[in-house]
């Protein structure tokens, strides 16, 4: 099992950037594959991007490609977002989600994830 924590959000302006972390407990987190998802007010949670659990290999949800990118280290149990070119339509609840999964597999909808962060707050004003 493990146990997920997100951090680094906050309030940012259009056009900035943002770094969110997830850092994970137990001594198995190169055996997962994780997820970021996202849910804004008033709509369904959705996918953002996915790692395998060597981190090499991602995959982005269209709307954040090219200005998203998602890494791991897994010294530090320990996966990254980091958000470029913020707007306003970025704003929502960010999570991260874990499943063991071993290869290249990435999980894009929120049913393949076992584990989940509560979640950290982002919020793009324009």
């Amino acid at each position: 099992q493990v146990q997920l924590v997100e951090s680094g959000g906050g309030l940012v302006q259009a056009g900035g950037s943002l770094r969110l972390s997830c850092a994970a407990s137990g001594r198995t987190f190169s055996s997962y594959a994780m997820g970021w998802f996202r849910q804004a007010p008033g709509k369904e949670r959705e996918f953002v991007a996915a790692i395998n659990w060597s981190g090499g290999t991602t995959y982005y949800a269209d709307s954040v490609k090219c200005r998203f990118t998602f890494s791991r280290d897994n010294a530090k149990n320990t996966v990254y977002l980091q958000m470029n070119s913020l707007n306003p339509v970025d704003t929502a609840v960010y999570y991260c989600a874990a499943v063991v999964a071993g290869g290249s597999w990435l999980g894009e909808y929120d049913s393949e994830y076992d584990y989940w962060g509560p979640g950290t707050q982002v919020t793009v004003s324009s």
